[in-house]
């Protein structure tokens, strides 16, 4: 967190939470009152001083207020670097990848360094050359078709498991509604 967060609480230690002000959507943008957040700055600042609580509820330190963050999906949003790497919506590398789901055949999970994920759906085509066989060819069809599959990450095979969007919170520990 910011310096000048951490100084804030000590200063102010019993400011009321704010909710239903703020939100993470499907692509990491974050929304104020379901309005984009298109100021870097202010951007930067909520990522800097993102966190998560005890229960997996996540929230922004505004000063001594926490402020709730309502998730569209995960709390980290994925984007596929140009190295082949992927970085949060906050800017910071999602370090190395222990698991992966396909959710519902249509989006992609993983678990990181960082924490769990959706990757962006931008993304998705991108991947899908890095998703094979159990034997290392390619699927010939749909995905749903198929009954093992890998995704090639970090030059390893990585078992892509199979869950519904209904799973992800007790799969990554986390709270979408605060």
């Amino acid at each position: 967190m910011d310096p000048s967060v951490v100084a804030a609480m000590a200063k102010w230690p019993n400011v009321p939470d704010c909710r239903g002000w703020l939100s993470l959507d499907r692509r990491g943008q974050w929304r104020l009152q379901g309005s984009p957040v298109r100021h870097d700055g202010l951007a930067g600042f909520i990522g800097r001083n993102y966190a998560c609580d005890e229960t997996g509820a996540w929230f922004m330190q505004n000063g001594p207020q926490r402020v709730w963050v309502e998730l569209n999906a995960t709390p980290w949003i994925f984007h596929l670097a140009a190295d082949g790497s992927f970085v949060s919506h906050t800017g910071v590398a999602a370090g190395a990848i222990s698991a992966a789901w396909l959710v519902d055949n249509e989006a992609l999970c993983l678990q990181t360094a960082l924490g769990f994920g959706l990757v962006d759906d931008r993304d998705l085509h991108l991947l899908l050359e890095m998703i094979r066989r159990p034997d290392g060819a390619l699927p010939d069809g749909l995905l749903d078709a198929e009954p093992a599959l890998h995704l090639l990450v970090q030059g390893r095979p990585l078992p892509l498991q199979r869950c519904a969007a209904g799973e992800l919170e007790r799969i990554g520990g986390f709270r979408q509604q605060p």
